[in-house]
């Protein structure tokens, strides 16, 4: 199950992600930011709040999101680490 709490706060849109993003979970995210009803010039900021599990596909659209712009922020050892993980990989590119 994820868990996505949504709210504005210092001139952005801030999503809190709780549980685990794999299988369905990524389908739903994806479609929840494409359908984002927010102006674009809100900036969006994704924090792994309690992330607990992020699979290959959930590592997948965090990177497509990052490089569209889309701050990611980790909460935890292991979200910090995928966040890391993410930023290297598009500076290396």
């Amino acid at each position: 199950m994820l868990k996505v709490t949504v709210r504005q706060a210092d001139n952005k849109e801030i999503w809190d992600l709780e549980g685990k993003l794999s299988g369905e979970w990524v389908m739903e995210l994806e479609r929840c930011w494409r359908d984002r009803l927010t102006p674009i010039v809100l900036p969006l900021e994704v924090r792994l709040k309690s992330v607990n599990y992020i699979d290959a596909a959930g590592k997948r659209l965090l990177s497509k999101m990052h490089e569209a712009g889309v701050g990611i922020t980790g909460c935890g050892c292991m979200t910090k680490a995928v966040v890391e993980e993410i930023s290297q990989s598009l500076n290396s590119n």
